[in-house]
């Protein structure tokens, strides 16, 4: 894989691998940049790419987590004053950043992923399912139940379409 090749893939993928890896840890763009030098050292890469970084920064957030932990009581009260889901600016829906960020964060840890990995991350369910290791079917079957717990929470409707 070429300079130009490696460019063009964290260019693409880089922001929403930092968000995915924000539910475990509080060094998501280390995790991130780890997961683009494994690419680069492996030389010819997966053929399922996508699905394999999701893997990969899963399981170095997961990591890097269960280190932090270990290392001293402070960095857990440091974890809660991690970044929030979304940034503030203009919504012209009306949506509550700070409310949608804490529904969200309430959501069981399985759900949020397969919630982060679709709407930010682009991932299909297929491709969601083999970086998580579950099913197409049950990843999609958590979306759908995670967003209708946050439409509940925050007091939205269910699209016309959806009903």
């Amino acid at each position: 894989m070429g300079p130009d090749q490696l460019a063009a893939l964290v260019d693409r993928y880089a922001a929403a691998l930092v968000l995915y890896a924000r539910q475990w840890c509080a060094c998501p763009e280390d995790v991130v940049q780890t997961a683009f030098l494994k690419l680069v050292r492996i030389g010819t890469p997966p053929d399922n790419l996508l699905p394999w970084l999701y893997r990969v920064v899963r399981n170095g957030a997961i990591d890097a987590s269960r280190a932090a932990r270990r290392r001293t009581r402070y960095e857990s009260a440091a974890a809660d004053s991690a970044p929030k889901w979304f940034s503030p600016s203009y919504d012209p829906t009306g949506l509550d950043a700070q409310a949608a960020s804490a529904s969200l964060a309430h959501l069981p840890a399985e759900t949020r992923e397969i919630i982060v990995a679709h709407l930010w991350g682009g991932l299909t369910f297929e491709q969601i399912a083999e970086a998580v290791g579950s099913s197409a079917a049950t990843c999609y079957r958590r979306y759908a139940a995670g967003l209708e717990v946050l439409r509940q929470k925050l007091g939205a409707e269910r699209p016309a379409h959806a009903k």
